[in-house]
């Protein structure tokens, strides 16, 4: 796979555990409506997400896209 299908794919999974959405509802969902499921905004008046690398580490433990936290 490529690095963006690899990051596709790992997006679809945390959607689907995090905000239960199924891969439909990924898919048809805009990269804006994405980061405001997550709690993520973006622009010039960004605020600092609240999940970062380290949160979902926490959330998901050694099971971080197959890599140990």
């Amino acid at each position: 796979m490529t690095v963006l299908a690899d990051q596709a794919l790992a997006l679809c999974g945390l959607a689907a555990r995090v905000l239960l959405w199924r891969p439909d509802e990924f898919w048809n969902a805009t990269p804006a409506e994405l980061a405001a499921a997550l709690g993520i905004s973006g622009g010039a008046e960004a605020t600092q997400p609240q999940f970062d690398r380290a949160a979902l580490a926490r959330i998901f433990g050694n099971d971080w896209a197959g890599q140990r936290a």
